[in-house]
């Protein structure tokens, strides 16, 4: 793996309508079949949001273009980079996400990126063993860039909803 992780796998979207956005990129792109994730809890004991403990909810929606996982985000309650970015841009493209083979690659990876001058704006770690963390990358014409370690449980989860495509 490189110093700032692997090749990007993920493309994701801020929306305040996941109806919509589905609809509108299935028509777009071909995709054929989401998977709603719905009340979504980023908690205060394992997340953060601006180096402060988060408290949010956001509902999630996922699908595959081949193997380029698409992801849709719609804020539910409580500050986040999500809420924040449909306050300050409206809903669209939010991130692109690269992932870390191994929880030290993710953190060799997230080491290297602050060292170059990346800020570190919301990171955590969901159940099912996701680690994540998103780094401000405004002068990279994309707002973010997500670095995760997807766990063996949620690897099982991404397959399946990648089989779906099929």
């Amino acid at each position: 793996m490189s110093q700032h992780g692997g090749a990007p796998t993920q493309i994701a979207w801020v929306t305040h309508d996941l109806d919509a956005t589905e609809t509108a990129l299935t028509g777009l792109l071909g995709v054929r079949k989401w998977v709603r994730i719905p009340d979504v809890h980023f908690a205060p004991d394992t997340c953060s949001y601006l180096g402060r403990p988060a408290d949010f909810v956001a509902s999630i929606s996922l699908s595959y273009l081949g193997d380029m996982q698409l992801e849709l985000i719609a804020p539910v309650r409580g500050p986040s980079i999500y809420s924040d970015f449909l306050r300050d841009h409206g809903p669209g493209l939010h991130h692109i996400c690269r992932e870390a083979d191994s929880a030290e690659d993710f953190a060799a990876a997230l080491a290297a990126a602050t060292e170059h001058g990346a800020t570190v704006v919301q990171q955590g770690l969901m159940p099912g063993g996701l680690r994540f963390a998103y780094l401000s990358a405004q002068e990279s014409g994309v707002p973010f860039v997500e670095i995760a370690h997807i766990s063996a449980e949620m690897r099982q989860f991404f397959d399946y909803i990648k089989q779906e495509q099929r």
